[in-house]
């Protein structure tokens, strides 16, 4: 056996001597989202540190578990916290949690994350549906032996943000009266934040947002069979964008303005999405 799906495996195996839960949804909660899994009727939590061999997450702010419950009548499951490459795992780890989400049964994926943006119709507190990723900057978590019991071994990339799920999230924005915008998202392994010319860069290669995290979880989800839907919160303008030094508390303070209708949107959308994908596969 794969010894990556052989790690797999024994994760699940510890998740499930705790855990009795099967979701039907997998959210990942970006910088300063986290809050967004109190909103839940949570049934359980299981700290990653109780996951054997699970890597933990070491970025401040991120409290580093899994919490279960139910948005509506789905099950979810919920990172608060996520596992990025600066942080000095192998790409092997930071995709591992989602993967693991898929072997506890989960179906949809909603990845969001914050983000720095480069269209300069974009301002901080703008939603951006992801429509497409460029993560050419960061190694494939499919790089090595493939793992058969997870997908082939050339996956389609044609679109891994579902065209379905993005429609859902911008018609619930659009009834709850919330403005969201779409672009591509491209992925830098940071952890300093880019400098003026490599947001023009990244302009020059048709990125609206940029990151640290989210476009390689979404490679090893789509290999997986998740159906996937991104969303980023515009935290602050690229560097050169704007006037004054980046700060991860500028992050933090946007999200913050933006959490009750970043809430209001997961929730409707959530819902939404677990009814039509039923539907779909009907």
């Amino acid at each position: 056996m794969n010894q990556v799906y052989e790690r797999l495996e024994r994760c699940y195996d510890s998740f499930s001597r705790k855990v009795s839960f099967k979701p039907r949804a997998a959210l990942v909660l970006g910088s300063g989202l986290g809050d967004y899994a109190e909103e839940m009727e949570v049934e359980a939590v299981l700290d990653y540190r109780d996951i054997e061999g699970f890597p933990v997450s070491t970025v401040s702010g991120h409290k580093g578990r899994f919490v279960f419950g139910y948005v509506g009548e789905v099950p979810v499951v919920a990172m608060q916290g996520r596992v990025h490459y600066y942080e000095g795992y192998s790409m092997e780890d930071v995709v591992l949690p989602v993967r693991l989400m898929k072997r506890m049964g989960a179906e949809l994926l909603i990845l969001t994350n914050a983000a720095g943006g480069i269209n300069e119709s974009f301002r901080p507190g703008d939603f951006m549906v992801i429509k497409d990723q460029i993560t050419s900057f960061v190694p494939s978590p499919l790089i090595g032996p493939n793992i058969d019991e997870l997908g082939p071994r050339f996956c389609d990339m044609s679109h891994v943000y579902d065209p379905l799920l993005q429609k859902i999230v911008k018609e619930t924005a659009k009834e709850l009266g919330i403005a969201v915008k779409e672009g591509v998202y491209l992925q830098l392994t940071g952890p300093e934040f880019e400098t003026p010319a490599i947001i023009r860069m990244c302009r020059m290669l048709g990125a609206d947002a940029v990151g640290m995290s989210t476009g390689c979880e979404a490679v090893a989800a789509n290999h997986a069979g998740m159906k996937i839907c991104g969303i980023s919160c515009i935290s602050n303008m690229g560097a050169g964008m704007s006037e004054g030094e980046l700060s991860n508390e500028e992050v933090y303070e946007t999200t913050d303005r933006v959490a009750s209708d970043f809430k209001k949107l997961i929730t409707a959308a959530v819902a939404r999405m677990a009814k039509e994908y039923e539907g779909e596969r009907k």
